[in-house]
């Protein structure tokens, strides 16, 4: 068979599509760009008119496992049959019933009817998450892990198929199989934080096979035995992955370069995943597939790389090239990363949504600054009196930062960063404290950015907290408080070796430093920046980087000689 089985949908923008439409497409652009994943990148080889549907599959797939994932377990049922519920009225009431649902979903109903996409697939995919939020995963062999597999990820690679163009009648099962391998990439990625959960989605027989169990396979992270259970999944997700690979045949040519390269970046993933911290704690730490994708070997000679797509397809990213440096550099850069709620109400999304997006915003900070000469860049993530916050969004962020620990560390660490922790050690959770240090130890021996995160850290407490240990040691005869100096009760506080910072800038529009490092900004030149903190990109800093080299910084005396 040859030829496009299919008709397709014009540009989103035409036939006088409303905003509200425009909108919902935005917002699974921004949740799938700010996946930590490879695949955001590669939409960017399909056609310019294909790339929204294929953000907002892909974010309604990351959208209901969230829901799947997170809150309250007694909770997450009843919001996936909610969610379930209110996609599949939507398909069933049409394109001119009112429009009441959040925009990720509003997106997914239209691209279903847009391509005329199997409705008993995406039927598919809402029953496997839901059935995944009510129950702990338990397979008995590798066709029952497969089921599982197809629903959660088969099913949305299986339904971006028709976005594709398909050209031969085994194309959704060809794409079937890439989901699957996907999610599985996604099962080894993250089976010490699943096993926390008392989660285990590895066939029971393939544990049986290697002397371990489900209990017990957390403390056996990184034995023999577990080297050898990840090897077999591995070998059979490259098994799937193989069967696979001829489905770059089975679309429109427009959609190869796509599919190929998302084909080199699953194969880079697999070997990856033999290199994880469950498999091998010794082995260095997982690079990131973003940054590898264009370097892997495998990848097609006629798949073009990310940077040669036209600028007009992509979003404008500022060329370290092509922009003059700043006349002065700072040395330390502290950043109040402000906005984020504000960012997802305006588009209809949790709180927790805009956190997420917060996270790639601030891996952009990281870059810019090392590509600028930036050595240190302090950030504030929660404040001590942020426990003033709802319980609920309190207890979201706290389960966010802890799944999150490792994925961040990794990307940092693969980018040569050192990670520091800076705020009070004693009110939150033992594991996050743990994941924390850990991540500090790691990444001790970088020579890159030293990037400081300020968590449950509040100005005032900290000088407090400093006060009551000199006054400890003045009691015990330590210190003679009367011999004091700056530099003295510079070494109680949390970190000595913190250094004062050079540029404060504080997003989203607000004009107060909140607490933030008074001692350490007692001289910092000070930046009020509009964007809201998912917003925030090179050219922010660069901007604010500028500002900060035309002023004449004196420090209450002589002018500093490289700002005369």
């Amino acid at each position: 068979m040859s030829g496009y089985m299919g008709t397709g949908p014009l540009l989103v923008a035409e036939r006088g599509a409303d905003a509200g439409l425009a909108r919902a497409f935005e917002v699974c652009r921004r949740i799938h760009t700010g996946a930590d994943h490879f695949s955001p990148r590669v939409v960017d080889l399909l056609p310019a008119h294909k790339r929204p549907y294929a953000h907002a599959l892909v974010a309604f797939g990351i959208w209901a496992d969230r829901l799947a994932d997170e809150g309250e377990v007694s909770e997450r049922g009843p919001a996936l049959a909610r969610f379930r519920a209110e996609t599949l009225a939507a398909l069933a009431d049409g394109p001119g019933a009112p429009v009441r649902l959040p925009p990720v979903q509003r997106a997914m109903a239209h691209t279903v009817r847009a391509w005329d996409m199997p409705a008993p697939v995406l039927e598919e995919l809402l029953t496997t998450l839901e059935q995944d939020s009510r129950r702990t995963p338990g397979f008995p062999g590798f066709a029952d892990l497969r089921g599982y597999l197809r629903g959660m990820s088969g099913t949305v690679a299986e339904l971006l198929g028709t976005v594709l163009e398909p050209v031969r009648e085994d194309t959704p099962e060809l794409m079937s199989l890439l989901g699957e391998v996907l999610q599985y990439i996604d099962i080894l990625t993250d089976l010490p934080e699943d096993l926390e959960q008392g989660r285990c989605y590895l066939p029971r027989q393939d544990l049986e096979r290697f002397g371990l169990d489900a209990d017990g396979l957390n403390g056996a992270l990184g034995t023999d035995a577990c080297r050898e259970l990840i090897a077999l999944q591995v070998r059979r997700a490259r098994g799937l992955l193989d069967r696979g690979q001829e489905v770059v045949d089975a679309v429109h040519p427009s959609s190869r370069p796509f599919l190929a390269s998302l084909l080199a970046g699953l194969r880079t993933g697999l070997d990856e995943c033999e290199y994880l911290p469950a498999n091998r704690p010794d082995a260095p730490p997982r690079t990131a597939v973003p940054a590898r994708l264009s370097q892997t070997r495998e990848t097609p000679a006629e798949v073009l790389p990310v940077d040669s797509v036209p600028r007009q397809q992509r979003s404008p990213v500022p060329s370290p090239d092509s922009e003059d440096p700043p006349a002065a550099v700072p040395e330390h850069v502290a950043v109040i990363m402000d906005g984020n709620r504000r960012w997802a109400l305006a588009l209809g999304l949790a709180a927790v949504e805009g956190h997420m997006a917060g996270e790639e915003a601030m891996y952009r900070l990281v870059d810019a600054a090392g590509d600028l000469g930036i050595k240190y860049v302090t950030t504030f993530a929660f404040s001590t009196e942020n426990w003033s916050r709802s319980p609920e969004e309190v207890s979201s962020l706290f389960r966010m930062f802890a799944r999150r620990v490792t994925g961040i560390t990794g990307r940092l660490h693969a980018r040569g960063v050192r990670i520091r922790w800076y705020g009070r050690r004693t009110r939150i959770e033992a594991a996050l404290r743990e994941r924390l240090e850990w991540a500090e130890e790691l990444t001790s021996g970088n020579s890159g950015v030293t990037f400081t995160c300020c968590l449950d850290y509040g100005g005032r407490q900290e000088m407090v907290d400093a006060l009551k240990r000199t006054a400890a040691e003045a009691l015990s005869g330590r210190l003679d408080p009367t011999r004091m100096t700056e530099s003295d009760l510079a070494g109680y506080l949390y970190d000595p070796t913190l250094p004062d910072v050079d540029l404060l800038i504080r997003t989203a529009g607000e004009q107060r430093t909140s607490n933030f490092l008074p001692w350490h900004t007692a001289y910092a030149e000070i930046v009020f920046e509009d964007a809201l903190w998912p917003d925030f990109d090179r050219s922010h800093l660069v901007r604010a980087v500028n500002a900060y080299a035309e002023r004449r910084r004196s420090f209450g005396g002589t002018l500093n000689e490289k700002s005369a």
